[in-house]
């Protein structure tokens, strides 16, 4: 039995563990010989530590979200400055822990969806200390400077831009590099989209597992539309949900957190388009599904990035405030040519892949 260990980070319900589960359940379908096990190494490392982490990023997001955006710049954007010390202590901290578990699981592949274990795995394989082969899967649109590279045997990207860029500027062979897209659940691979033809149009809104993105602010600035039902993924965010269901309006529903993947699915395949934040798998599955994607807030980081990405290569439209929101959707939905136009780019994009995730992990494996 082979055995293939996952690395996300934190016990938040993030796109890191998204996409570690979808690979694992395609993993676990196809290939008896294969075990596979997540792990969040610093839960492993030092559980209340993790809490506290987990506690400090989402309060600073919330209450700080411009300290949150310069710290975030300077510290996983700043090429120099991962180089010279801001990931010292992380490594004095933690490598030795990484090195332990290692040791303890005796793993046959490593699989990285988050940029800190796959920062300290890199460091032990440069330094000899380990040799199980590694792949960094890429879950935002950019590549941040904490993710290891030169310990890490194949790398994961969601578009030929990052393939460009890992072999330019880091010198990684080109066939260590795949173009994968953002893996997600293999539920939302297939779509049979047909456009609307007359309102109502169905709106899904989405904050992503916490319900975050100012959409009590959107909604005010929309609630009176009769163009269109907002169907609000509230996620694990009770305190907006309470409050849209207490408007009691008919063409508004809020829907709390959906964990089954299907009735997800089902929502996709009912609605005519998606605002959301630009976070990797929901864009991912939105960019799947062929639904109009509709950007409305973005938080700072991560999210800030993906979207000069997902905005230079017309793959979503954002929101601006000059002009009524549903004015510019309806100007998306009734538009014929530019709903062709937007089809071809994304058709464009997914052609881009040179294959599944799951199929190079399987293939690595075996």
């Amino acid at each position: 039995m082979k055995k293939v260990l996952f690395f996300p980070l934190l016990q938040l319900p993030s796109g890191h563990h998204q996409v570690a589960d979808a690979l694992m359940r395609s993993l676990e379908k196809r290939a008896e010989g294969i075990s596979c096990r997540k792990i969040d190494f610093l839960w492993y490392a030092n559980r209340h530590l993790e809490k506290i982490v987990t506690g400090i990023y989402m309060r600073w997001i919330y209450y700080a979200p411009q300290t949150y955006k310069w710290t975030y710049q300077h510290c996983a954007c700043s090429a120099s400055g991962i180089k010279n010390y801001q990931l010292a202590w992380y490594e004095r901290l933690f490598q030795d822990k990484m090195e332990q578990l290692l040791r303890e699981e005796k793993p046959d592949l490593l699989v990285c969806t988050h940029a800190f274990p796959s920062f300290l795995i890199s460091r032990l394989k440069e330094q000899g200390k380990i040799f199980t082969p590694a792949i960094n899967v890429y879950t935002d649109f950019f590549i941040n400077e904490i993710w290891g590279r030169r310990g890490i045997d194949f790398h994961f990207v969601p578009a030929s831009s990052l393939k460009n860029e890992l072999m330019g500027k880091y010198n990684i062979p080109e066939e260590r590099i795949h173009i994968t897209g953002i893996p997600v659940d293999e539920q939302f691979h297939t779509t049979d989209r047909k456009f609307p033809v007359s309102p109502p149009y169905k709106i899904l809104i989405s904050g992503g597992s916490n319900g975050l993105g100012d959409i009590l602010s959107l909604l005010q600035k929309m609630k009176h539309a009769t163009e269109f039902r907002y169907f609000i993924l509230c996620g694990h965010n009770k305190e907006l949900f309470h409050e849209i269901a207490s408007w009691k309006m008919e063409h508004i529903q809020p829907l709390s957190f959906i964990s089954s993947r299907k009735q997800m699915n089902d929502w996709y395949e009912q609605v005519d388009a998606i605002i959301t934040k630009p976070g990797g798998v929901t864009i991912s599955e939105a960019l799947w599904k062929k639904l109009p994607i509709f950007v409305h807030s973005v938080l700072p980081g991560q999210e800030e990035v993906n979207l000069h990405y997902l905005e230079s290569q017309k793959l979503v439209y954002r929101l601006l405030s000059h002009s009524p929101y549903e004015t510019q959707i309806l100007n998306v939905l009734q538009n014929e040519e530019e709903r062709s136009n937007w089809m071809k780019i994304i058709e464009r994009y997914h052609q881009d892949k040179e294959g599944m995730a799951w199929e190079k992990i399987k293939e690595l494996v075996e």
